[in-house]
């Protein structure tokens, strides 16, 4: 089965982030103790203001992501409700993996996997002991991002043998397609300069040639250039994407774009975050001739990743941070807008949607006890599914310029 065709005339192809941290792993034991996953947050989570809904309850209960059976439970459910890819934040360090095993277990051996697309963002950040985080100690790191050339051509190896050959994998003009997440802590780790770090990319591409495809689709993950507003000031610009050899920009989700401390207040209003990052996206597309694929995000409350005994404020820094007001009906009108936003991009297009199960930081389409399926039916509601848009699987494409 080949990648979605997406051009003006049909719907874009729709993309949800999977942060696999819900099942148990070898480093996780090591901190919080053996068979510790992400839903212990979840389930321990307290309300921090009068009408703060939390716990939040998941309806298919806390399972477990590396089962198969789990797995082939959360591929029906986004096929037939319109997400057609899971973007996987895959994670790597300079001592090997970490969180593997959701989709080398889980995803990959599910009985339907070829019901939809699957590619990897290499969330390439610095991991800290947020989970849960002590607000007297927001900065412990567990984990630095930045990798040496070594472990960066292992991980080049890696990908091209183990997840680009497989038939579900998104390809876009037959490219496998791999994004990355912070473009400032690569260049860090690769020397730190643009020359270095090219010619890093510039060898993945040939490996991929060499592996007998026709080319690499590399994306960038755009919310820490200068443009933006991001979670530290890396200095990195919008034209270095291109300099490096990127060859799209894609979103994670929005409160990269619009800091909910801006807005002064402990709860925002869904539609004033929804515009703030709308405003980041079009100015993004004026300064650059990369396609620029946007993203929705669902929600926003990052409360569980905090310690619940400490004393909770909006201000001081992630996890303890604001918390983003939303609905169904207010996701469905975003998700309207950002499929007008992208009617008038060339060739091949995405939505990114933060996120598929991002539950401790309240922006998940996974259906729970209070909303049921209606964040996923707000999917299939403004962009159907390829069956009902009669539109069949095929080579994605990007046009020549």
């Amino acid at each position: 089965m080949n990648a979605l065709r997406s051009t003006s005339a049909t719907r874009p192809l729709v993309a949800a982030y999977y942060f696999p941290n819900y099942h148990a792993d070898a480093r996780n034991a090591l901190v919080h103790g053996k068979g510790w996953t992400e839903w212990d947050l979840v389930n321990h989570a307290t309300p921090r203001f009068p009408g703060h809904q939390q716990p939040l309850q998941p309806l298919w209960d806390c399972e477990d992501e590396a089962d198969p059976e789990v797995m082939a439970l959360k591929i029906d459910a986004a096929a037939d409700h319109g997400v057609d890819c899971f973007i996987f934040d895959w994670y790597h360090y300079n001592d090997g993996p970490f969180l593997e095993r959701c989709l080398e277990e889980g995803f990959l051996r599910a009985r339907n996997v070829d019901r939809i697309k699957f590619c990897c963002m290499w969330a390439n950040h610095d991991w800290h002991d947020i989970h849960p985080a002590r607000r007297s100690d927001l900065s412990r790191l567990l984990y630095p991002g930045a990798v040496t050339p070594a472990t960066f051509d292992t991980i080049c190896d890696l990908v091209i043998e183990r997840y680009f050959t497989h038939s579900s994998h998104l390809r876009v003009n037959d490219a496998p397609y791999f994004s990355i997440y912070d473009v400032s802590t690569l260049v860090q780790g690769l020397g730190g300069s643009v020359l270095h770090t090219r010619k890093a990319l510039d060898r993945f591409r040939e490996k991929t040639i060499a592996a007998g495809f026709p080319d690499l689709h590399l994306n960038a993950i755009g919310w820490n250039c200068g443009l933006l507003q991001g979670e530290k000031d890396s200095g990195m610009r919008v034209e270095t994407f291109r300099d490096l050899g990127f060859d799209s920009i894609g979103g994670y989700i929005w409160v990269h774009y619009a800091p909910l401390r801006d807005f002064g207040q402990a709860q925002c209003d869904y539609a004033i975050v929804r515009d703030a990052y709308l405003r980041a996206y079009d100015a993004l597309r004026e300064q650059t001739p990369l396609p620029v694929f946007p993203n929705v995000t669902m929600g926003w409350d990052s409360s569980p990743r905090t310690i619940q005994s400490d004393i909770w404020a909006p201000d001081i820094g992630y996890p303890f941070t604001a918390i983003m007001k939303n609905s169904p009906e207010d996701f469905e009108q975003a998700l309207a807008i950002i499929r007008e936003r992208t009617a008038d991009l060339r060739g091949f297009r995405m939505v990114s949607v933060n996120a598929w199960n991002e539950w401790t930081e309240g922006s998940y389409l996974e259906p729970d006890v209070s909303n049921g399926w209606a964040y996923l039916e707000a999917i299939r509601s403004v962009f159907g599914t390829p069956e009902s848009a009669r539109l069949p699987f095929a080579d994605a494409v990007i046009p020549s310029s």
